[in-house]
């Protein structure tokens, strides 16, 4: 059955075992490229703002979800924030026990409404609170490459 046949019975179906043969290229876009770009080039945050919503989007984008306003006013939004949710992880992608906990939180960063999931570290697993104020931990300038990675983790501030 070719992939672009319609499957009318679920028993039509088939299952592909192994490695699928396809290759894609991932874009940010231009709101992602210019988020991107400022965490590598300048180290910082950048959100776009709605004067008509008043919502400040972080990770920006270019038109309002709300009102469909393109979004062409960029405002720095933290460095600092706070963490409004978390998880700790014990076992790792591969279904092994991690030697250490890992921390994933969404952090709301000051002037954003939206926020970032990213590692958070430099404390215990048991000491991180929702409400837990926290920064990001930039790589040093020579090291970024425009990623989210970029950011190596947030610490309590």
């Amino acid at each position: 059955m070719p992939i672009l046949e319609k499957v009318d019975r679920l028993a039509d179906a088939r299952a592909w075992y192994g490695d699928m043969p396809v290759e894609s290229l991932y874009t940010a876009g231009i709101a992602g490229e210019r988020f991107l770009r400022a965490i590598k080039d300048e180290g910082r945050l950048l959100g776009t703002h709605c004067a008509h919503c008043d919502i400040t989007y972080l990770p920006p984008a270019i038109y309002c979800e709300r009102c469909f306003a393109e979004l062409n006013d960029w405002v720095e939004v933290g460095p600092g924030g706070e963490v409004h949710s978390f998880t700790v992880m014990a076992v790792g992608p591969d279904g092994a026990p991690l030697e250490r906990p890992v921390v994933v939180a969404f952090v709301q960063l000051d002037g954003a409404d939206g926020g970032l999931i990213h590692y958070l570290s430099d404390v215990d697993a048991d000491e991180v609170e929702i409400g837990m104020r926290v920064v990001p931990v930039f790589k040093p300038a020579g090291e970024r490459r425009g990623s989210i990675l970029d950011i190596t983790h947030f610490k309590p501030a």
